[in-house]
């Protein structure tokens, strides 16, 4: 089931700007504080007050300039009331009105009457969108769960997952005592950022720590070191653990590659079957000394089919000459 797409109330935007520099304030429609934001991405466009409403995009914050502000002015109170109607019922979550405080009171109670939340700052129109859009996009951020270990093991984001109890926090904490870093255990949150980059970490109540059977709750930073955790880590491997069956065909020699499907994302994959005597931290690490070699163009199967065929065919030939 593909995760639900998330959104964003107003006032939960102008609760995680509150301290930053936008300092945002609410100059009208204060009823609609309870709508909700699903684009990430700040739409200005003037035409709107030009009588070009219907460009605007439902779900996607409106931002007003000293160019708009300037151009309602100029407008007669009658008209510019009809045009602040035309564009504030096409259900925008908000207006940000941007880089100037003289704002037309017809604005106002248009906007109160729409219950629709005018905002404020003094930052300009092209800083305020470009802090509004990274906050928005990650309030927006499409987010799974996902039940495994997230590391960086020499630069490369590896997501450990597999059955509980097959040993994926015992093979963690070994890739810690080895020098690589530790994210998240038990449960990592995933977002997506774009079309193609996924983003791990660690829920704030879990954070540095692991859960390791028979020893309990640890906590990873405070024994090994801040070195040895670090907050986020973009995954770029999945590695699955699944137990040993006899009966299983397991690939011996890497010629296909696997993907993961993760937030419709498709992320290299490898499974590695778990048995006694394994050493599963060694194995991880050879897995992304692999997947590095891969992504600089470097293929072992492929070097050695390639000498296999030219073999064969150097044998074929020299059968071919004793033929004759």
């Amino acid at each position: 089931m593909a995760p639900e797409t998330p959104t964003v109330r107003v006032r939960a935007v102008m609760a995680d700007a509150r301290h930053g520099p936008l300092d945002l304030v609410l100059l009208g429609g204060a009823d609609g504080l309870d709508r909700e934001v699903t684009i990430p991405y700040i739409q200005k466009t003037g035409l709107a007050l030009a009588g070009f409403e219907e460009h605007l995009q439902p779900g996607r914050l409106l931002i007003f300039g000293e160019s708009e502000i300037r151009f309602l002015e100029q407008l007669s109170s009658a008209e510019r009331i009809a045009r602040l109607r035309a564009a504030f019922g096409r259900d925008l979550p908000c207006v940000l009105i941007a880089g100037i405080a003289d704002v037309p009171a017809e604005l106002i109670r248009e906007a109160d009457a729409a219950a629709l939340p005018v905002l404020l700052t003094l930052c300009s129109v092209p800083e305020s969108i470009g802090i509004l859009t990274a906050q928005l996009e990650d309030s927006l951020a499409v987010r799974e769960v996902v039940h495994g270990a997230l590391l960086d093991v020499l630069g490369l984001g590896v997501l450990i997952v597999g059955d509980s109890g097959i040993g994926k926090s015992e093979c963690a904490l070994e890739l810690v005592t080895r020098g690589h870093r530790l994210v998240a255990d038990d449960g990592v949150e995933v977002r997506r950022c774009g079309s193609r980059v996924l983003i791990g970490a660690c829920p704030d109540l879990t954070r540095h720590q692991m859960e390791i059977r028979g020893l309990g709750i640890i906590d990873v930073k405070a024994m090994y070191g801040v070195a040895a955790t670090r907050p986020s880590k973009r995954v770029e491997l999945v590695v699955r653990f699944e137990r040993w069956d006899p009966g299983r065909r397991y690939d011996r020699l890497g010629l296909d590659e696997a993907h993961h499907d993760l937030l419709d994302i498709a992320v290299p994959f490898v499974c590695l079957p778990v048995a006694p005597g394994r050493n599963l931290a060694i194995l991880v690490e050879v897995a992304v000394r692999v997947q590095l070699l891969r992504a600089d163009g470097y293929r072992a199967p492929d070097r050695l089919v390639a000498e296999l065929e030219r073999r064969l065919e150097r044998a074929a030939a020299e059968m071919a000459q004793g033929d004759d």
